[in-house]
């Protein structure tokens, strides 16, 4: 009966004995195997990042080519020119438009509605445009 629950347990007997309650194996040298295992982890991590650093200055500099070769702009130079010409467009205004209006457009339109409101009120009898006027 021994010999079916050892094949049955396998090689869990020693750890039964630790499960319940027994004296853990204290193995002298697992500190410093820990630290050198911590070592190995932080050095492999700082190779990982140096490569994937070079990578990406090998990109960097295959895609400047292509930059060059076709006169294209990075993001960041283009949005930061479109914001250039949008307040420099909006120089003499006291609020920034959302969007930017076409010149000629923004004022000429009140100025069309004054003078139709007082081509109607032409055509109104005098008390009504005194009333109008005040």
């Amino acid at each position: 009966m021994d010999f079916v629950m050892k094949q049955a347990l396998g090689g869990a007997t020693k750890d039964m004995g630790k499960m319940l309650g027994g004296e853990e194996e204290k193995d002298p040298d697992a500190q410093k195997k820990e630290e050198e295992r911590q070592e190995a982890l932080r050095q492999q991590e700082e190779e990982r990042k140096a490569k994937h650093a070079r990578m990406e200055a090998e990109r960097e500099k295959v895609r400047q080519q292509i930059r060059d070769k076709y006169g294209l702009k990075k993001k960041e130079e283009k949005e930061a020119e479109e914001k250039a010409a949008l307040e420099q467009r909006c120089e003499g205004s006291l609020t920034r438009p959302k969007k930017a209006i076409p010149a000629g457009c923004g004022d000429e339109e009140e100025e069309e509605e004054e003078s139709i409101l007082d081509t109607v009120l032409k055509y109104l009898p005098g008390p009504l445009q005194d009333m109008f006027k005040k």
